[in-house]
């Protein structure tokens, strides 16, 4: 099975030392988002966790428990995006991310990181001149680190219409004019780009439409030959395999104006408070009532040897 942690919140930005305690113990317990009376149990188990991704803005807190991680395969996905206080009021500076991100890449082999530089929005601060002047420095600064950039548009999901009210959709023209911008830059510094569930066109353009976190993509990092059968998608077109996230929502502490994760920071803020590091659950603990039911945790890889 493919674990994932990233879906829902920045663990290893904010719950690293709970994180490492469930590796530790091994098994994690996930509230349904839905049902939360309905819990879930998952070992935490290389003989059945194929793949532990990760998906952070800021890799640094998980960066000390690398090596103890390396039982695992792991594939991380970080976003750096190109934003300031303003947009992002909680995140490091970014070339102090930058930097974390290739410490991460150096532990891990570049292979197993993509950067994804998303959402992107535009308005008068935030123009394209803005967008490719600042990727292009991006680019030439985690040269050699990765050879995968992710993009993506900015969706308008309706927290994202509550949390941030003044931004708008990325209109296609402006896509296209983009992904040609940015493949041309990437191709000076060896890297590619790929599309989050965008428009198939922008293949037109130079775009890898394929999917970002694809069976193929965790197979090239991996080596692996996965044989998923019950492939679980996070959005209708959607080739990524996205189930199985032990996260929870409302709980990342950047509060980022365009999240689709949180829809309060009052709330995202109780829920802080109410983290226990010890707890097998990432927000609270286990109540009188609660049901929980053990995951159906099957290894994926084909253990026949490749001819090719």
């Amino acid at each position: 099975m493919i674990l994932n942690t990233g879906s829902r919140t920045d663990i290893p930005a904010f719950y690293s030392e709970w994180f490492m305690n469930r590796i530790r113990e091994g098994f994690v317990l996930v509230r349904n988002p839905y049902y939360p009376k309905q819990t879930t149990r998952y070992e935490l188990d290389p003989s059945v966790v194929d793949v532990l991704v990760f998906c952070t803005k800021d890799p640094f807190n998980m960066l000390r428990y690398i090596d103890e991680l390396k039982k695992f395969r792991m594939y991380w996905n970080v976003t750096i995006t190109p934003y300031g206080k303003d947009i992002e009021p909680n995140l490091r500076q970014k070339k102090d991310i930058m930097d974390s991100f290739i410490e991460l890449s150096k532990k891990i082999k570049s292979d197993h990181i993509a950067w994804r530089y998303d959402p992107i929005f535009l308005n008068e601060k935030y123009n394209k001149e803005y967008h490719l002047m600042i990727f292009e420095k991006m680019c030439a600064y985690l040269k050699g680190y990765t050879d995968t950039v992710i993009i993506s548009f900015i969706d308008l999901y309706e927290k994202t219409k509550k949390n941030f009210p003044s931004v708008k959709e990325v209109s296609y023209e402006d896509q296209c004019d983009l992904c040609q911008n940015f493949t041309d830059i990437v191709s000076r510094y060896g890297m590619r780009i790929k599309t989050c569930l965008e428009n198939e066109g922008l293949k037109n353009y130079g775009a890898d439409v394929s999917g970002c976190l694809t069976k193929e993509t965790l197979e090239k990092a991996t080596g692996l030959d996965l044989n998923v059968k019950d492939l679980s998608y996070a959005r209708q077109g959607c080739k990524c395999l996205l189930g199985n996230d032990i996260g929870a929502y409302n709980t990342c502490m950047h509060l980022c104006k365009y999240c689709y994760a949180n829809y309060d920071e009052k709330i995202v803020r109780d829920n802080f408070r109410k983290h226990d590091p010890k707890s097998p659950l990432l927000i609270g603990n286990i109540e009188e009532g609660d049901i929980v039911k053990n995951a159906k945790q099957i290894s994926y890889i084909n253990d026949q040897t490749r001819l090719f």
